[in-house]
């Protein structure tokens, strides 16, 4: 998203009923790394369904700029990749716009090159730490030749003439850094470990193995993951359909439970239990929500999800459960300003380091239409107002995240008083058609 571009004030306002069958975009994390390894492997990778949004764009010039030829055909984008250890030196700074993973992961693909990348993105991608992506890379040798304070873009590394394989145990549940070390580990001799406390999204390991890489997996008793890969590897092309978002279905899904009389189906949604945690808490709320027509496809587990109107209940979220909803905090967060009694969430500082300050950004909007909370430096409590007496009314402040600008226009269709937010242009960079869906259900929104 261009940061010079005029802003958009989007005022949502109450409604009656939400009602429809609705197929979600694809899935953003499983689009960006379609996009890498796409680029990685020999020969043609077909990708149906893929997210078109501002971020997975900028992965696929990313991947343009590296060697791979991507063009669209009819509803497939298919892209013929450079080859792993064949990538080429970029001709200029690699932007990534809004997008932490598409940084994050193209940045650990990149460590062990011996040529320089620079990494450049928006005001919101710059304020946003990547030292826990350059520390495990300097393990492989890779040259931190310019960055800004605290390890913030503009970043530009050069990977080592040879680069060592490397063991590294993520000190936080994060699926960007895990997956960095296993990108770098591809153009590595030997094994490259990675150790994870606490398992996060899978969906690079599922799709390392997809495309021919060798790849071990095991699990202690203490729940401590190990995934060991062999370097160097020939990945081969494939086809690859994307399935819906889970974090982009958070939105219809908490809109269907909160506004009076809706009853809404969303089909085609990933259900890889490291990314339904939002699901869970919802159905522990005593949330309306069928799981139906489960299955398999592309190693994914699908289904479709039949939500209604719902009398939802305050509970406690544990910590553990933060890896597997991490993204969708801000949409339970509006869910429970709705429920009975306090919904408290625990172990969210990982919420400070997201697009904006997600935490406080949450925090402040639901005071200014409001809603009572506690908010700690790694919790937030939050005091559901069933009746809805005093709900919205109030102007939200978006800090250029999308997850905050969506979370608040849902807010606005079930308060009694319509929510504004600041700008509703930044909902592109994940979630393009978000106003057409919602408006297609039966949501009210009008410019500011």
């Amino acid at each position: 998203m261009n940061p010079a571009a005029k802003k958009c004030p989007l005022k949502s306002n109450p409604v009656g009923a939400l009602a429809g069958d609705v197929e979600i975009p694809g899935d953003k994390s499983i689009s960006h790394r379609s996009a890498i390894f796409g680029l990685l492997a020999v020969g043609e990778t077909k990708i149906t369904h893929l997210l078109e949004s501002e971020d997975v764009l900028n992965s696929l010039y990313a991947a343009r700029a590296l060697g791979a030829l991507v063009r669209r055909d009819g509803d497939q984008w298919i892209i013929k990749g450079a080859g792993n250890g064949a990538l080429l030196e970029p001709e200029k700074d690699l932007d990534f716009g809004n997008s932490g993973t598409g940084c994050r992961l193209f940045m650990g693909l990149l460590g062990t090159y011996d040529f320089p990348s620079t990494f450049i993105g928006d005001a919101s991608l710059s304020s946003r730490p990547m030292n826990r992506i350059l520390d495990p890379l300097q393990l492989f040798g890779t040259q931190i030749i310019s960055q800004q304070a605290d390890g913030r873009l503009p970043i530009t590394i050069r990977g080592p003439e040879f680069a060592a394989p490397v063991e590294y145990r993520v000190p936080m549940a994060s699926a960007q850094v895990k997956s960095a070390v296993l990108l770098a580990g591809l153009n590595a001799p030997g094994i490259t470990s990675v150790i994870e406390p606490v398992m996060t999204r899978d969906h690079t390991e599922k799709m390392l193995t997809g495309f021919g890489a060798s790849v071990e997996i095991s699990t202690g008793a203490d729940g401590v993951r190990t995934i060991a890969l062999e370097g160097q590897c020939t990945l081969t092309g494939g086809e690859i359909h994307v399935p819906g978002d889970p974090s982009s279905a958070a939105f219809l899904i908490v809109a269907g439970l909160i506004v009076p009389d809706s009853k809404i189906t969303i089909r085609d949604v990933l259900m890889n239990p490291t990314r339904t945690g939002l699901i869970t808490t919802l159905l522990e709320m005593e949330a309306k929500i069928e799981i139906i027509n489960q299955r398999v496809s592309g190693g994914e587990k699908l289904a479709d999800l039949v939500v209604s109107t719902s009398e939802l209940k305050g509970v406690i979220v544990p910590g553990e459960r933060s890896a597997s909803m991490i993204d969708e905090y801000p949409i339970l967060a509006v869910a429970a300003a709705f429920a009975e009694g306090e919904t408290t969430m625990l172990d969210v500082a990982e919420l400070r380091v997201k697009e904006s300050d997600r935490l406080s950004a949450v925090a402040n909007g639901l005071k200014a239409n409001g809603v009572k909370l506690v908010e700690g430096r790694d919790f937030l409590i939050v005091e559901g107002n069933p009746q809805r007496h005093g709900l919205g009314g109030g102007r939200v402040e978006t800090s250029h995240d999308h997850r905050i600008a969506m979370s608040f226009l849902v807010m606005g269709m079930a308060a009694g008083e319509p929510v504004c937010i600041d700008d509703c242009n930044i909902i592109a960079t994940s979630f393009p058609q978000f106003l057409q869906l919602m408006g297609d259900l039966g949501a009210n929104m009008e410019p500011a």
